[in-house]
């Protein structure tokens, strides 16, 4: 069976899957709580499964790759922080997340925050921040899936972004977050097994690691210097930023709520870390086979880095495997997508007319409504707008570390900390990187080389925070409810 002819058989697979999965998972949604945290019923496996899938995304199969035979190992330090990551969301964030749902109806992050502070003000501004960051990421992520499904299906990009809109559509308005989680352990699972045989393809064709790396020092050795190509600054602004920076990520930090039993998370940053490990396999092993083969003259120079896996895979992998990958690609795409789409749904249904005064009677419903309609506004954002969309996913990253990290990640540690500190700190971290961010875009102006405008905001805004709430708490810790009180300690 020649390549193509695979890579259409394991795409039909897969959709047939999918289709599935969302026909039995809408059985199982009967009510919001159902529809946005899953009925609080997903194990310590499905949670780390999840986790990586919209954690890494599309990004690990075709972004990092080609980011590493840019950068060299230098774009190792995005994965790096994992462990520190995955330790910092179970055990200082995702734990008292999910001992806040127990005394309290909290179904999203701006839940939380309306909580712990007794502030709608804070609820609705991190409402709409997810909201604005949603949508980018969301048109990013679909664009990706189109050019995914357009090397599967050969329905060229446009017909690709609208057949994996109506996929994502079919099964995320029926059943929600549930067939999110369920498609994710799918997806996971078909991400490691292509990322180790991925790996191991690699390895034979390079002539192992010592092959690859004779090659590359003997022609371009700076490319395996600590820092690669990136300067010492950037590398630890890459590190500092999406170490600390995923802490606001909702698509993520969401999953805590709907963990059965938040006892396990000390667990958690060993088995997400190790699956986390299985998948950068594929993200770093391609990206330096394909800058070693380059130079051994095996391949042609890349027009476009992230070029770099289909190049690679085409030309080098067994036709299953190739087809196992391109698969797994817009499997993770579609992972993220649906994440995105139930913090961003439950954003504009719940937590904005919450933070208004008017909450909507009935939210499953609602939810559905607001899941359609978010999908298809990212879908015309993604096919009208495609030069912006890196600019947008940048935008979100920022967004969301700079308005929620602080309130969050601090807020829910320190018990000084105060509605007003909450407010200013999500509004700064708004409004900066709003402006920053548009100026930047319409070259106004720019940071030295090796700073990120998420970096400079995120601290602003937890700068912010800390300072205000201190002026406002006068030495006095804010009165709390006692049950929420003891589920914060």
């Amino acid at each position: 069976m020649s390549t193509p002819t695979l890579i259409l058989a394991v795409g039909v697979v897969y959709m047939v899957a999918t289709a599935l999965i969302g026909a039995a998972a809408t059985r199982r949604t009967r009510s919001a709580d159902d529809f946005f945290v899953a009925g609080r019923r997903i194990g310590l496996l499905a949670l780390a499964l999840s986790t990586m899938s919209a954690s890494l995304s599309g990004f690990a199969f075709i972004g990092g790759p080609g980011l590493v035979y840019s950068l060299g190992l230098g774009a190792v330090f995005i994965v790096l922080p994992a462990g520190v990551t995955n330790a910092l969301a179970a055990w200082v964030l995702g734990r008292r997340l999910r001992s806040l749902a127990e005394v309290e109806s909290i179904l999203t992050l701006p839940d939380a925050l309306r909580v712990r502070f007794g502030s709608p003000a804070a609820q609705g501004l991190a409402a709409v921040s997810i909201l604005l960051a949603v949508t980018g990421y969301l048109a990013a992520n679909l664009l990706a899936m189109g050019v995914a499904l357009d090397v599967i299906f050969e329905t060229g990009v446009l017909g690709g972004v609208a057949l994996g809109t109506l996929l994502v559509l079919a099964y995320s308005v029926a059943g929600g977050i549930v067939a999110g989680i369920w498609t994710d352990l799918l997806q996971g699972g078909w991400m490691a097994v292509a990322s180790l045989l991925v790996f191991a393809t690699v390895l034979e064709v390079g002539g192992g690691l010592g092959g690859l790396s004779a090659t590359l020092l003997e022609a371009d050795p700076g490319f395996l210097a600590p820092w690669g190509r990136l300067t010492p600054l950037a590398a630890v602004g890459f590190y500092l930023v999406y170490s600390v920076g995923v802490l606001g990520q909702p698509h993520v930090m969401h999953k805590f709520l709907m963990v059965r039993d938040p006892r396990r998370l000390r667990w958690f940053p060993a088995l997400a870390t190790f699956a986390l490990v299985v998948m950068i396999l594929l993200f770093v092993g391609v990206g330096i086979a394909s800058r070693a083969l380059e130079l051994r003259g095996d391949v042609a120079p890349l027009a476009n880095a992230d070029d770099a896996t289909p190049t690679f895979l085409l030309g080098f992998a067994p036709g299953l495997l190739a087809a196992l990958v391109f698969s797994g690609v817009a499997a993770a795409i579609m992972s993220t997508v649906n994440s995105f789409l139930s913090v961003g749904a439950a954003a504009a249904v719940r937590d904005l007319p919450r933070a208004l005064g008017r909450p909507v009677a009935n939210e499953l419903r609602a939810g559905r409504i607001a899941t359609a309609a978010l999908c298809l506004a990212a879908a015309v954002t993604a096919v009208v707008s495609d030069t912006l969309l890196a600019f947008l996913a940048i935008f979100g990253w920022g967004l969301f570390a700079s308005t929620l990290v602080p309130a969050l990640a601090i807020g829910l540690n320190w018990p000084r900390a105060t509605r007003a500190g909450a407010v200013a700190s999500i509004a700064t971290g708004l409004g900066l990187t709003v402006l920053l961010e548009g100026l930047a875009l319409a070259g106004a102006w720019t940071l030295p080389v090796g700073v990120s405008i998420a970096a400079v905001t995120l601290l602003l805004s937890t700068l912010v925070f800390l300072g205000v709430s201190a002026l406002t708490s006068a030495g006095r810790v804010e009165e709390l409810p006692p049950p929420v009180r003891r589920a914060l300690r």
